[in-house]
Formats: C-alpha cells, sequence, structure tokens
C-alpha cells in the first residue's frame, strides 16, 4: 500500500493504493478531469459514430472480398470479447477469423459460453492449445522471479498470435474487443513495479533465460517493433475498436448475450479464467492492496453506469470469501503440480527489484506520442 495519507476520489472510486495518483483541489484524481477533458467530447458515449462506423464496415467487407475471412478476431469468451463476436457477425455482417487461445486456465463456465455463441453464430473456432508443459514452467517462473504480472505468460501469447494471424491470413482488419464503456480506466501503472508491457517479447526473453528449468521451444513471440510498427504501418494492418463507435451499457451487453446465446456473466472481468480469477480476486488485493475492482468500477462510474456509491458497497466486501480463495488455491496449485503451501511460499516472496531486459522506453514513447495523435483511448496513467 501507499505511505502516502490515504485518499480517494471524489468523482470515481480510485485512491492512493496508486502511488502516483493526483488529486486537484477539488478532490477529483486526473483520471476524472482527462476523461472529461480529453476522452468524452470525442466518444459521447458511442453516440454520432454511424458514418464513421459505416464507412469502416463498409472498407472490411471490400477489402475481404476474395477471401475466407474479412478479419480477426480473438476471442476469450470474456463479456468484451463476446459482444463484439455478437456485433460482427450478426450485426454486422463480418466473416471474422475467430481465434481462442487455450493456455490451460479457462474455467468450465468459459467454455460454456464459447461453445453456446460459436455453435449459435455458425462460426468455426481456431483454437490455439498451448504447450501446457511449456505454460506451467513460465508461470513458475513469474513466480520464482517475483513477479507482480503472473499472467504475462498466456497475455503475451495473446498477442504474439494476433500478430502471426495477421501476416499469416493476409487480412487487413484485427477486431480489439477494448472500448472506452467499461474499460476507459486502465490498471495503475504503479501497480506493476516492473513497469513492463506485456508485449515486450525482450522483456519475456529475459525472465525466461534466467529463471525457467527447460528450454521454451514452442512459444510465440512478438516484439514491440513488430506489433506496433512493422504490421500496422509496413504491412498495413489496422487493429480496429469498433467498440466505441457503437452506444451501449455493460448491463445491455449482459442482457443481449444472455437472451441471445444464454451466456453466463462471470461476476467480476476476468473471472473466466482461473489463473486470473486466483491473482485479482485474491493474492493483489491480500498481498499488495491492489483491487482492481477499482479501476473496473471506475470506469463505470465515470460513464454514468453506476454511482460513486453502489461502487463504494461493491468495495466494502472482498471479491470472493475465505473459502472461494482456498478453493482457488487449491486448482491453482493442483494445475501447477505443486502443493497449496509451496504456492503461497511463492506468493509471498517479495517483488523483484531485478532489471530484466525490456523496451520500456519505446512503449511509454509510443503511447506518449498515440494519445498527443488521439489515437490512444484509455487512461494509462
Amino acid at each position: 500500500m501507499s505511505s502516502r495519507e490515504y485518499q480517494i476520489c471524489k468523482c470515481c472510486v480510485m485512491d492512493t493504493s496508486d502511488d502516483l495518483i493526483e488529486f486537484d483541489e477539488n478532490g477529483v484524481c486526473m483520471r476524472c478531469n482527462e476523461y472529461k477533458n480529453r476522452i468524452l467530447p470525442s466518444w459521447n458515449h458511442g453516440n454520432g459514430h454511424e458514418q464513421e462506423l459505416a464507412a469502416v464496415l463498409s472498407d472490411i467487407k471490400r477489402k475481404g472480398v476474395g477471401k475466407k475471412y474479412d478479419c480477426i478476431l480473438g476471442f476469450s469468451g470474456g463479456l468484451d470479447s463476446s459482444y463484439l463476436l455478437h456485433l460482427a457477425v450478426k450485426e454486422w455482417g463480418l466473416r471474422p477469423y475467430v481465434f481462442h487461445i487455450d493456455a490451460g486456465w479457462n474455467l468450465p463456465i468459459a467454455e460454456q459460453n464459447i461453445k453456446k455463441m460459436t455453435d449459435k453464430l455458425g462460426v468455426e473456432l481456431h483454437v490455439e492449445k498451448m504447450n501446457w508443459d511449456e505454460m506451467r514452467e513460465m508461470q513458475l517462473a513469474w513466480l520464482r522471479a517475483g513477479l507482480n504480472d503472473l499472467d504475462s505468460p498466456q497475455d503475451h501469447a495473446f498477442i504474439a498470435l494476433i500478430d502471426r494471424l495477421s501476416i499469416e491470413l493476409g487480412v487487413k482488419y484485427i477486431l480489439n474487443g477494448y472500448n472506452i464503456s467499461t474499460e476507459i480506466v486502465a490498471d495503475p501503472s504503479s501497480w506493476l513495479k516492473e513497469g513492463i508491457h506485456t508485449g515486450d517479447g525482450k522483456f519475456m526473453k529475459d525472465v525466461i533465460k534466467k529463471y525457467c528449468n527447460i528450454r521454451i521451444k514452442d512459444y510465440t513471440f512478438t516484439s514491440g517493433f513488430k506489433h506496433k510498427v512493422w504490421i500496422p504501418y509496413v504491412l498495413g494492418v489496422k487493429t480496429l475498436k469498433l467498440l466505441n463507435l457503437v452506444p451501449f451499457t455493460k448491463q445491455e451487453m449482459i442482457d443481449t448475450l444472455a437472451s441471445e446465446y444464454g451466456y453466463i456473466p462471470y461476476g467480476q472481468k476476468h473471472f473466466e479464467d482461473l489463473l486470473t480469477k486466483f491473482l485479482e480476486g485474491y493474492w493483489m488485493p491480500h498481498n499488495f492492496g491492489h483491487d482492481i475492482r477499482r479501476a473496473q468500477l471506475s470506469s463505470l462510474v465515470v460513464t454514468g453506469q453506476m454511482t460513486r456509491d453502489e461502487a463504494l458497497e461493491i468495495l466494502s466486501n472482498p471479491p470472493l470469501d475465505d473459502s472461494e480463495c482456498q478453493e482457488l488455491a487449491k486448482d491453482v496449485a493442483d494445475k501447477l503440480d505443486i502443493t497449496v503451501d509451496e504456492l503461497m511460499k511463492l506468493l509471498d516472496m517479495p517483488r523483484t527489484t531485478e532489471h530484466f531486459k525490456s523496451n520500456e522506453f519505446l512503449y511509454k514513447l509510443g503511447t506518449r506520442i498515440f494519445e498527443i495523435l488521439g489515437a490512444e483511448k484509455r487512461i494509462r496513467k
């Protein structure tokens, strides 16, 4: 937790658990002010973008003529990617190459939601099944290194696969499920002391080199240059965040998916994944005082989908009760083939002060440039 005197934003629910948070003279945090001044004027809750959306969809379809697929869509089974798939296929008539990363951590409810949607929509699901021996060893390496971002191995694999597919398929559009409506407030960078971007292959390889006990040979890597420069600007592949061009709320997403496909919500964002549910529901708030719900709920508060009092009421209770935490710890330990005691000893290690090779400077520079150009629609401070 921060050593500063405790303070919470008067507008949202972000607080001094973020060491870098700043407040104005009225006690309003910089995220709320940035949303009001930089994001809201051009977004307008998704309203007024009809012509822009129509033009983009027309381009996707035109450039996809003669091809089996006209775009690529990564489908985790989470709320955002599920709603995007629904719109892409049923409402917009696109022909996406739908892929899913099976990193070994999917919960049964996620598998059920994925199957129900792809079956009803009649789309082929392309599953990339990760080498579990390698994934297990990489997860253990992150634990041995004392790193906070324990789900980086599967997150990086997702980014790397998108990059690989965009080259192999020759498709010029990637549909990204990020949306301002539910995700405008990103997790504070101070919560991740290493400050490393998930797409940084240089960082990933250095951790693996230092802490993995087996050779990692099947895993797919990418790099910041490849992901941010070569693919979009040399190959001309565009990543589109089309959910920002349509009006909706989180509840409308849930209601639509439930009525159309029998979709069952997970209770909290990212809880379709066993490891992430354990990390975000127990380990991060318990060990570091980082309750990821603060960012998630603040997104809903600033966009007018929830009152601040409602968010505070939710935060007054832990994400998971003790019995759920114990059950999750056992499940994670079983998956990693270690005991619960061994898992807890690894989790309780001090956060790393070790330096790993990375392209952190380039990522920060790129993000700042995109903010100045108006292309970065997320508050990342």
